[in-house]
């Protein structure tokens, strides 16, 4: 049986050309910081309801922080064999602490851990762009203040046609600009549903606590449904 990741049942080592076309490593790497957030927030949760002890957890928990500074400083190597980012977190922290390691993946499925990264990802990111387009409307204010005297000539059909305050002008975009940020805030509010817990696709039997996690990632709400959120990727769409 192969030692690869997802080998299954084949007994032969996967063409170079199948992994070169399967990685995503190469691009999603950049969510290293949110599947490490979101594994600390698991872990921690499955020692709060005794599928950890506290020892093992605090192993986790450090070592995890420790690969994610590998990861910032670039001392850690991609492979294509690894396939992503998860994977190639998951194997470093099994060469460092052993099976312990192995745990992390209790009551969890990959699928409700790449939506969670891909969520916490996507939040953090309409956050950063809100507060970039904030600077941009403060900036136009201050234009506004420095040109409170100033008149323009406003044109219709390539003609002068009425007079327009100049901060009227600049004013315009901050409207235009605030419209933006009342379509982030909107999408937001679909981004910021926790979908830990739904593994696979329809939950799990161990005895975890959904709610502890999404607090703890500061999600807003739990998934109603398990089947939509581990496969849904429309709010990336929206968001895009």
């Amino acid at each position: 049986m192969s030692a690869k990741a997802w080998g299954g049942r084949f007994t032969q080592s996967t063409d170079a050309r199948v992994e070169a076309f399967t990685e995503s490593i190469s691009f999603d790497a950049r969510l290293a910081e949110v599947d490490v957030r979101g594994s600390q927030a698991h872990v921690r949760m499955l020692a709060s309801v005794d599928l950890l002890n506290q020892e093992e957890a605090e192993l986790i928990c450090t070592t995890l922080e420790d690969i994610r500074g590998e990861i910032e400083r670039g001392e850690m190597p991609f492979r294509t064999d690894l396939e992503d980012i998860h994977m190639h977190i998951e194997s470093r922290l099994i060469e460092r602490i052993g099976d312990v390691g192995r745990k992390l993946h209790t009551a969890r499925s990959r699928n409700d851990q790449v939506s969670t990264d891909l969520r916490l990802y996507v939040r953090d990111a309409i956050d950063d762009l809100d507060t970039l387009l904030a600077d941009v409307q403060r900036a136009f204010v201050g234009r506004g203040e420095s040109d409170a005297d100033i008149v323009l000539p406003g044109y219709t059909h390539l003609q002068r046609a009425q007079p327009v305050m100049a901060v009227h002008y600049w004013l315009a975009y901050c409207e235009k600009f605030q419209r933006d940020r009342d379509r982030l805030t909107d999408a937001r509010k679909r981004v910021n549903v926790s979908p830990l817990g739904c593994a696979a696709l329809a939950g799990t039997s161990l005895p975890i606590d959904r709610e502890q996690t999404a607090n703890a990632l500061g999600f807003g709400a739990v998934a109603a449904n398990s089947l939509d959120v581990s496969s849904d990727r429309d709010y990336l769409v929206e968001t895009a």
